[in-house]
């Protein structure tokens, strides 16, 4: 693993809010908003852009905490920016602070963790809890 982060580094991520992004159940359509579970998904992957320039090719990330205030809805079609900044690195884990906004406007806040682990020790865990 690299160590080449410090609290206070940051990056962005920006997506478009998709179909595919709206918040549905097997009961159906519930609105046609960026849904909370989408955009949890892409704040974990925001904050994984720092892991990916971390692990070795024998590691890989995992998450390990996840936190979404959602404050405004971003209809389908919206761009939502992910600014992201490393809250703190300990040991193998960084955690990250985030905030998404659409057209200036705070679409949701939160913190991500995420650990770094050798892809042995991973498979490892997967046969265990099969």
């Amino acid at each position: 693993m690299k160590l080449i982060f410090k609290t206070g580094d940051k990056k962005n991520y920006t997506i478009t809010v998709s179909e595919k992004d709206i918040a549905e159940f097997e009961t159906g359509v519930v609105h046609r908003f960026y849904s909370t579970f989408a955009l949890g998904r892409d704040a974990e992957w925001a904050c994984r852009q720092f892991v990916l320039e971390m692990k070795d090719a024998d590691e890989e990330g995992i998450g390990t905490f996840i936190f979404v205030k959602h404050h405004a809805p971003a209809l389908v079609g919206a761009t939502v920016l992910f600014e992201v900044e490393v809250k703190s690195m300990n040991e193998n884990e960084i955690i990250c602070f985030f905030i998404a906004t659409s057209s200036g406007r705070l679409i949701a806040s939160g913190e991500t963790g995420q650990k770094i682990l050798k892809k042995e020790r991973l498979e490892k865990l997967a046969q265990q809890a099969q």
